[in-house]
């Protein structure tokens, strides 16, 4: 799913109030600056609505005449991907020309495998509804293209009619609007209309651009966009992550509960048999009893130990208080495995909590693994935020690489297991890539929350 920005009502007023005002210093400059960019938008437009009626057409025919022997499947899937990313480039440049983001599309992800998935792919309504625009839209991105170029270049050209006028030939007759109007031939007279009817065509020129872009965006909107779909689609992708998140923090509680039966849980049942034993020698065997004191003493310390050990696996107080590079560096220095560190976050800035929850999970989890069976020797580890808030994609990305032997996936029973419902309740994504021999690559992202750049310290 695409999502999409929606300019603030403030940021509009500020607008409007500079046209009420009056033009300001610049504002030649960025008039023309538009009309270059909408020139720039409808000449662009022929040459991508050629290609995508060509293949639009000629796919088509050709996946709809063969598909009775099963050849025109594949051709039609190829079709209607290749339509899918013209639509994208009609997306992308629509969206520059506005200078605003167009509301949000949802393609369905096909399902099966090979030929299935191909079947599957056809019955994808986004792809057909990006084929009928790219039938469509040629004609209209032609008109476009005819009507802007031809007022720009008549007008340009009429406006500078006294650079070429002066060198047309003058017959006997009668010659020019001047003297079909009057009957008496003015070469001068000519050279003004002609230099008035440009002025006034270039100065309507930015209302006609502007009305010829707006019908060309006016399709790109009604065709390539799907808000509904996309709200709809992003209701189930919520819904399935909230599904995953119950998940992972049950199975999270689940193995908690084990590790506090196993660990602290047998201590203290000890210490509590060695004080009960202590006190009932205290009076009798005060030798012994000394010697059960120290063993119950050990014994709270190593509860103690493996219930801090437990806590820094859960949320660890330093990634609270002084953020995910320096809780990341802490988890990096008690591994048994060799680890390079590279967290590339502006200096000072700290993530959503989710985030930095969820992505030190991932670090410790994936260390913890790469400790207990993949065989490395070394492992990198880095953090970095891609993609841009301007686009509202920005994301952080964290990869975990070793030298070990591979093989590892995300199958239930193996240590990576969780992981996966752990990102999707947040929104993210995993990657693994392990071949046998190694090495292996662990990718998950991490969309960044809308808070993110406020929670700076």
């Amino acid at each position: 799913m695409t999502g999409t920005a929606v300019p603030s009502t403030s940021a509009l007023g500020r607008d409007d109030a500079v046209t009420a005002a009056g033009p300001t210093p610049g504002a030649g400059a960025r008039g023309l600056a538009r009309v270059g960019r909408e020139l720039r938008y409808l000449i662009g437009g022929l040459p991508l609505s050629i290609v995508a009626f060509v293949v639009a057409i000629a796919g088509f025919a050709a996946g709809v005449s063969t598909v009775v022997v099963w050849v025109g499947v594949p051709v039609l899937a190829a079709t209607l991907r290749a339509v899918r990313g013209l639509a994208r480039v009609e997306r992308r440049s629509t969206e520059t020309v506005l200078a605003r983001p167009l509301p949000p599309h949802h393609y369905r992800t096909p399902s099966g495998t090979g030929l299935g998935r191909m079947v599957s792919s056809l019955a994808e309504p986004q792809s057909w509804r990006d084929l009928l625009h790219a039938v469509v839209g040629f004609p209209v991105r032609l008109t476009c293209f005819v009507v802007g170029v031809v007022w720009a270049v008549t007008g340009l050209g009429s406006a500078l009619a006294v650079t070429w006028m002066w060198s047309l030939p003058y017959d006997d007759g009668v010659n020019g609007l001047y003297g079909l109007l009057t009957g008496t031939d003015s070469r001068l007279v000519d050279i003004a209309i002609t230099t008035a009817g440009g002025l006034v065509l270039l100065a309507a020129l930015p209302w006609v651009l502007r009305l010829l872009v707006a019908a060309r965006a006016g399709l790109a909107r009604g065709l390539l966009t799907n808000q509904s779909a996309a709200l709809r689609a992003r209701a189930a992708q919520l819904a399935a992550s909230r599904r995953a998140a119950v998940a992972a923090e049950a199975q999270t509680l689940r193995r908690l509960e084990r590790d506090i039966h196993d660990g602290p849980q047998q201590r203290l049942v000890r210490l509590t048999m060695d004080l009960e034993a202590v006190t009932r020698r205290l009076d009798d065997d005060p030798a012994r009893a000394r010697t059960l004191v120290a063993e119950a003493l050990e014994q709270s310390r190593e509860a103690l130990t493996e219930l801090r050990a437990l806590s820094r696996g859960i949320a660890p107080p330093i990634l609270a208080d002084r953020g995910l590079g320096a809780a990341l560096a802490a988890a990096a220095a008690r591994s048994p495995v060799e680890v390079s560190l590279d967290v590339a976050l502006p200096d000072g800035r700290r993530l959503a909590d989710e985030v930095e929850n969820t992505a030190y999970f991932v670090v410790t989890e994936a260390l913890t693994n790469v400790a207990k069976h993949s065989a490395a020797t070394r492992c990198a580890v880095t953090v970095t935020i891609a993609g841009s808030r301007r686009r509202d994609d920005a994301r952080v990305v964290v990869t975990v690489t070793d030298d070990g032997v591979g093989g590892a996936h995300l199958g239930k029973g193996h240590g990576l297991a969780g992981l996966a419902d752990r990102l999707s309740g947040v929104g993210g994504m995993l990657d693994l890539s392990s071949p046998p021999g190694g090495p292996t690559v662990l990718t998950a992202t991490i969309p960044l929350l809308s808070d993110d750049d406020e929670g700076s310290t």
